[in-house]
């Protein structure tokens, strides 16, 4: 594998999209290869992926982002077996100063690239949150990242690899 992926190297620094397949279920990599390659009218298509910086990061992301600096819901003994796609956390996360600047403050800078990347001829772009583990603060993150994004016109496939994981 390691001289298949010499071999490709450059294509993959030419490409467009790159799809990591290596965390994806069957489901997952159809409606991902589907979303990359319906034929309508061009726009930008976000993905969004959550994860756990212990598991290691995305590959394919074209922005990273941290999160483990807002308090961690996994300390929170009735929040601890829920994930950032229940309200409980979501609420807890969510209900942290530091989240609402941040979710705004992230979500112009990407908006001001989404832009850039449509004038280069891109139509994805892949922003990967994580998190210590990617159950709780990545998670929920990376949905209401998603909700602005869509609210906004923007097409957006959230994924959450490592969640579940533990």
């Amino acid at each position: 594998m390691e001289a298949e992926r010499k071999q490709l190297l450059n294509l993959r620094e030419k490409a467009d999209l790159v799809i990591d397949t290596s965390e994806r279920n069957v489901n997952d990599l159809r409606r991902a290869i589907e979303a990359a390659f319906t034929l309508d009218n061009v726009k930008l298509r976000v993905n969004i992926i959550s994860f756990g910086f212990k598991y290691g990061l995305p590959i394919d992301a074209d922005f990273v982002a941290d999160v483990r600096f807002l308090p961690n819901p996994y300390w929170q003994e009735d929040l601890r077996k829920l994930t950032g796609t229940d309200s409980k956390v979501n609420d807890f996360v969510m209900n942290q100063p530091a989240a609402a600047a941040f979710l705004s403050d992230f979500s112009k800078l990407l908006r001001n690239a989404t832009d850039g990347y449509l004038l280069e001829g891109k139509r994805f772009l892949t922003v990967a949150i994580g998190c210590t583990g990617g159950q709780h603060r990545s998670v929920s993150i990376a949905e209401n990242l998603a909700e602005r994004f869509v609210k906004e016109g923007l097409e957006c496939y959230v994924s959450h690899r490592d969640k579940g994981r533990e």
